[in-house]
């Protein structure tokens, strides 16, 4: 499969209609027609359900769609590692995150590296440590930005960021809870509560919960707080959570008490090999936490 063939089937794929994919392309329709028989041909598989006026993808397709987009992403993330000038640092730089205010430490690196390499530019991505570490693994991340509970320390390198995340609850403004400074795990005891999916998740906040973890209601479980914070919003109870800084109309941020917080990390791959531009990047990040770090003591 070449690389050029891809990206024609993307734009078939994204326009539905082969002849305005071939406008976009500046091919002609049956060039482009032919090469998505030749790739068909090549794969043994129908990529398409070919109607008048439209076409869609099979379940073949589906799938050579989610391939193709890495392989691509893949591909202009080499050609933007390779654009290194002598004479000017150059190329992109990927980072993956959750929502973390430590993050914020991070993103001070990365403005005051803007200043002094104004050539580099970033690819930012936002998703659970799950996500972040399946992209590493692919090649689509330089870094990430993950709780340290979620680090495998055999497979990544890691990188202390400045703070910890504190937990708690999203309650209702009206709510008896929102009365209180802090809540306790007995507090919680027979309230609706929605949480986080992630298994690593629960686990630590079934720790805190204790005994009283018997005695929770699950209600629903998700990937982004804001959603989360909707459903809380909306009456169907609090939503465990971490500290942002962020404002939830409606809704009152308590802390757990007894606290529960955790450290968060920038992550890359063991024996990474980096190009020019995310190894200058890392080395000028460590230094730069590392004195924020040192200012915070």
């Amino acid at each position: 499969m070449e690389l050029r063939v891809l990206q024609y089937f993307l734009a078939v794929a994204r326009e539905e209609n082969i002849t305005r994919a071939a406008q976009m392309l500046h091919i002609t329709q049956p060039t482009l027609s032919r090469q998505l028989m030749q790739l068909e041909e090549e794969l043994g598989a129908t990529l398409f359900y070919r109607g008048r006026h439209n076409i869609v993808l099979t379940e073949a397709g589906m799938l050579l769609r989610r391939r193709a987009q890495e392989l691509v992403a893949l591909a202009d993330k080499t050609r933007q590692e390779f654009m290194q000038h002598e004479e000017e640092l150059t190329g992109q730089i990927s980072l993956g995150s959750g929502e973390f205010r430590s993050a914020g430490a991070l993103f001070e690196a990365i403005a005051a590296f803007v200043r002094l390499h104004p050539g580099v530019c970033y690819r930012l991505h936002s998703g659970n440590a799950d996500d972040i570490r399946e992209n590493i693994e692919r090649g689509l991340l330089d870094f990430g930005v993950t709780m340290g509970e979620a680090v495998d320390i055999r497979k990544y390198e890691f990188l202390p960021l400045p703070g910890r995340e504190e937990w708690g609850v999203l309650v209702p403004e009206d709510s008896p809870l929102a009365q209180k400074e802090a809540v306790t795990p007995e507090d919680l005891e027979n309230i609706p509560l929605v949480t986080n999916v992630r298994e690593s998740v629960q686990q630590s906040l079934g720790r805190w919960f204790g005994e009283s973890y018997a005695r929770v209601q699950i209600m629903a479980a998700g990937t982004l707080l804001y959603n989360s914070a909707q459903l809380a919003r909306s009456g169907m109870g609090a939503a465990l959570a971490i500290r942002l800084d962020c404002d939830y109309h409606g809704l009152k941020f308590l802390p757990f008490s007894p606290a529960m917080t955790n450290g968060t990390m920038l992550i890359w791959k063991k024996d990474q090999v980096f190009p020019p531009a995310a190894a200058a990047f890392l080395d000028f990040a460590k230094k730069y936490l590392k004195g924020m770090a040192h200012d915070e003591k």
